[in-house]
């Protein structure tokens, strides 16, 4: 039995000694005069000298500017991280940096790509550049203009990809939402920005059975009156006639189009405050929260995640299971700032076989390796020696991610893969398209423990005081501005809800909403939401959107919904109903609901199971107690968890201490009932 925080794996001296983080200490030892001893002191200094560490950042991997930044960030005038600008006077194209290697890596592959409607192939750097150019001169041609909005209703392949390069490097807005996104979900995000155009696919195939969009597209555009065009891509049936709608425009007639040079192509350098993308976290009210970053402050976070606590490099070849809906699709995207080639797989990562995703990255030779939690335990119930089954011999490195991880996943890979395995856990969110804390190739890896703190990251673990604690658990805050921080939410007036998400329960420090342990020799263990945002497999979903459908449904009065996170990475997302007088919860009530979620949502949306209450528990403010109702399912006592004077119906929390006692249909044990 492997125990926490027990010792795994050390990296041998060669491969720390050749890993970027190593060079990079070496270039700030001879170019800087900065002589840091060992990780801990490179971190120290990162959140110490924030302008001199991002700076070195800048000139280290060679950022292309049309002119220089006149400071490395300004902060507000309130001296807090809200509002903070980064490399001001700057004007630089994140595509335009996605697409450098493509001078000397011309013919190595930059996507091994596969789907359950394609075979294996592979696309090259030379190629990617071609459709990137093609595309975004036709963009330019339909009079799409920088600040345009463009967004995406596709599947995980190449073509997606090159969309968004090409979006982005005309200094339009991109924006993309997964295709098992129900219609109103899309809408909801879609509407907020007014696109002017998507890319759409017809539909796409998981675990063997086609689910078309056809439909879903038309409702989709006939709900967006700021959309001018559709580029339609045949992807379930590429022989297919497009459909009848207006403004439609197939893909193929986009890319046939002349080769546009190299030499001759303009990317678009756009101011440093100017948006990349808008990416969407849902809240705990009203519409999902549009995230909107920019070009600078996402390039300079990248180079630092993807180089330094990935490893990555033009040898490379990084693998994680993403749908684009997620961020994680976004940072496989960026893996090619580094140079190396990245998988896209589009379809069930356990079909046809719990092991595919292993013959994948065999077939890949895969350097890293994504997986979750959940999707190991799943491996490891099949019996699964991905190591004796599979020639892994490329592989380097493991990057666990979506939730928190245990002892026992850390030590599956040891067992099921190889020895000499550089197994990491990785956390951060979709706010910041990166991670707070992560990994080092220069550290030991402990069992169930994420190495470290990410440089130029100031996370702290902080009691509800403030105060700060080490080996205990608390709140994760960051003290110090990032440059991945949003720039705004977009029609965010004043920028109070942005304010009132992070910087709200602490003025100036960004609260994420995780708790955190952080240890004395600086490992980390991240322990799970402590708001009320759903976290089902590492996709964040806001209660509002489950509410908005559910309380739509003629029997339903009332409702909470919360998620707990479960030993070994799994979870358990209860539904709570009270019901109007004479309706019943009976099994086609239950499957009404689910439908409703799943069609207005996604199939992370439904719960795993759905109860009837005689009330739900409300605050004297008149707010769903969700945080408290997940702290007693997590064991917490009630005393604990919430304070009967500071409720108006105190007699409804006492269902939830007894279903919490006494429910079988989950198994909290050894998750947050230590911390309290």
């Amino acid at each position: 039995m492997v125990m926490e925080g027990e010792k795994l794996w050390a990296p041998r001296k060669e491969f720390a000694d050749a890993s970027n983080i190593a060079r990079y200490q070496r270039w700030l030892k001879a170019e800087r005069g900065i002589d840091t001893a060992d990780y801990h002191a490179l971190w120290q200094w990162s959140v110490k000298d924030t302008a001199g560490f991002w700076a070195s950042i800048w000139d280290y991997f060679e950022v292309q500017s049309d002119q220089p930044y006149r400071s490395v960030l300004e902060r507000p005038a309130d001296g807090g991280m809200m509002g903070t600008q980064w490399f001001p006077g700057s004007r630089v194209n994140y595509a335009e940096h996605l697409l450098r290697h493509e001078v000397e890596g011309a013919d190595r592959p930059v996507f091994h790509h596969l789907s359950e409607t394609r075979p294996l192939a592979t696309m090259n750097w030379r190629e990617l550049g071609r459709q990137v150019r093609i595309l975004a001169t036709r963009l330019r041609a339909m009079g799409l203009q920088p600040g345009d909005r463009v967004v995406s209703y596709m599947p995980n392949v190449p073509e997606t990809a090159i969309a968004m390069m090409a979006t982005a490097a005309i200094g339009c807005i991109w924006s993309s939402a997964a295709p098992e996104f129900g219609v109103k979900t899309v809408i909801e995000r879609f509407s907020q920005i007014e696109p002017k155009l998507i890319f759409a696919a017809d539909g796409y195939r998981f675990g063997g059975k086609d689910f078309k969009r056809e439909e879903e597209v038309r409702r989709i555009a006939g709900s967006l009156p700021s959309l001018k065009k559709i580029v339609w891509l045949p992807y379930l049936d590429p022989q297919a006639a497009p459909p009848a709608m207006p403004d439609l425009v197939a893909w193929s007639s986009l890319l046939d189009h002349p080769d546009v040079p190299r030499e001759g192509f303009q990317f678009t350098r756009v101011e440093y405050d100017h948006p990349l993308w808008v990416v969407f976290s849902s809240g705990t009210t009203g519409l999902p929260k549009a995230i909107v970053h920019s070009h600078v402050g996402v390039l300079l976070e990248h180079y630092k995640l993807l180089s330094f606590h990935l490893n990555l490099g033009p040898k490379s070849v990084m693998f994680f299971y993403s749908t684009t809906g997620w961020m994680m699709w976004n940072l496989v995207i960026a893996s090619l700032l580094t140079g190396s080639a990245a998988v896209l797989y589009d379809g069930n990562p356990a079909f046809p076989t719990p092991d595919f995703l292993w013959k994948l990255a065999a077939e890949t030779r895969a350097t890293s390796y994504g997986a979750s939690p959940t999707f190991v335990q799943m491996m490891e119930k099949a019996g699964l020696k991905p190591g004796e089954q599979y020639d892994l011999s490329a592989l380097e490195g493991i990057v666990v991610a979506g939730a928190p991880s245990t002892p026992e996943t850390f030590a599956w890979f040891y067992k099921a893969v190889k020895q000499d395995l550089w197994v990491t856990s990785q956390s951060g969110g979709t706010e910041i398209c990166s991670g707070f804390v992560g990994a080092s190739p220069t550290l030991p890896v402990h069992a169930g423990e994420i190495q470290t703190r990410m440089l130029g990251m100031d996370v702290h673990a902080w009691t509800d005081d403030g105060k700060e604690l080490i080996d205990e658990v608390g709140e994760l805050v960051v003290t110090s501005p990032f440059p991945s921080m949003p720039i705004h939410f977009w029609n965010d007036t004043g920028g109070k809800r942005y304010r009132e998400s992070y910087f709200d329960v602490f003025p100036g420090i960004w609260r994420h909403g995780d708790f955190i342990k952080i240890k004395g020799r600086g490992g980390c263990y991240i322990y799970g939401r402590s708001d009320s945002t759903l976290n089902r497999f590492g996709v964040r979903i806001g209660t509002a959107e489950i509410y908005r459908a559910v309380e739509q449904v003629e029997e339903v009065a009332d409702s909470l919904i919360v998620c707990v996170e479960l030993p070994g990475g799994n979870f358990f997302m209860p539904l709570y109903l009270r019901l109007k007088p004479g309706a019943v919860l009976d099994d086609a009530l239950r499957k009404k609901i689910n439908t409703r979620l799943r069609d207005d949502c996604s199939p992370r949306h439904v719960p795993d199971k759905i109860y009837g209450v005689d009330a739900i528990p409300y605050t004297l403010t008149g707010k769903k107690m969700e945080v408290p109702v997940r702290k007693l399912l997590m064991g917490w006592p009630l005393d604990k968890a919430a304070s009967r004077d500071a409720m108006m119906n105190p007699e409804s929390i006492d269902w939830f201490v007894t279903f919490a006692q006494e429910s079988t249909d989950y198994d909290w044990r050894g998750t947050a009932a230590a911390k309290a």
